[in-house]
């Protein structure tokens, strides 16, 4: 009865691995970051809120389609950006103008990559957390990891149900049984999969609840208008872009980044 023991390691890999999941998505919704109290009604910079919606990259997706409509930039739907005006208004915009280097020409992907590690963009993610509005990278990471595990224990059921199924000196019959079995902690694991999928793919892993709400709060921007198109960019990401070519464009740099 070898296959009984491979049976309590898959339940115990299962069981372990989503209660693991449950403790750090309650905890990350019910404990403010870092012990801050957001703000009632706090003040953001599109920069502070593209970080909100999604993260680094959303931000110096933001600075390059702001330099572009302010005609500091150019980029073209083939992927690349060319400098028109090297001065920036700001750090993040300094960052890309040195991300494209002396020669003011580059690839999308490099630029945004670098402007996304920039320290401008760190501080402003530090500053975020400070007010409870930002998950700490802390407990991000132990979300996605929670998440991993869980997969990871869906996958050693399968492995383990299969070696249980094909061991020899079996008799008739014996591998309905063993699955039926072992498909109990698989439907544990893919279930916990699909409720924690449910409950956070609305929302941003960037934010906290008090973010997250505030993210909740903005109306829908206006069409028509460069800060309205920006703050689509920022809550939305580059598919709120409706120039083709400027999607194009972006779209290029985040395939060859990603």
């Amino acid at each position: 009865m070898l296959w009984v023991l491979l049976l309590v390691v898959a339940w115990g890999a299962a069981v372990a691995s989503c209660i693991r999941l449950c403790l750090v998505t309650a905890g990350a919704a019910q404990r403010p970051p870092g012990g801050a109290r957001a703000p009632a009604s706090p003040e953001l910079s599109l920069y502070e809120t593209a970080f909100l919606a999604g993260g680094p990259q959303r931000v110096a997706d933001l600075a390059l389609v702001s330099m572009h409509l302010r005609r500091r930039l150019l980029l073209a739907h083939t992927g690349w950006a060319t400098v028109v005006d090297p001065e920036g208004r700001d750090e993040v915009e300094r960052t890309v103008i040195r991300a494209i280097g002396p020669e003011g020409q580059s690839r999308i992907a490099p630029i945004r990559a670098a402007a996304a590690a920039a320290d401008a963009v760190r501080s402003l993610a530090d500053r975020l957390v400070i007010a409870g509005l930002a998950v700490p990278h802390g407990a991000r990471t132990d979300l996605e990891s929670a998440v991993r595990g869980v997969r990871g224990a869906a996958v050693l059921v399968v492995v383990l149900a299969a070696a249980a199924a094909l061991m020899p000196g079996q008799g008739t019959g014996y591998a309905g049984p063993v699955a039926a079995w072992f498909g109990l902690p698989l439907v544990l694991t893919l279930g916990c999969m699909v409720i924690a999928r449910v409950e956070t793919h609305p929302y941003s892993p960037w934010a906290s609840p008090s973010g997250q709400r505030w993210l909740d709060s903005l109306p829908a921007p206006v069409r028509g208008a460069d800060r309205d198109l920006l703050a689509a960019v920022a809550v939305r990401g580059v598919g709120a872009l409706e120039d083709p070519g400027l999607r194009a464009a972006m779209l290029s740099g985040a395939r060859a980044g990603g």
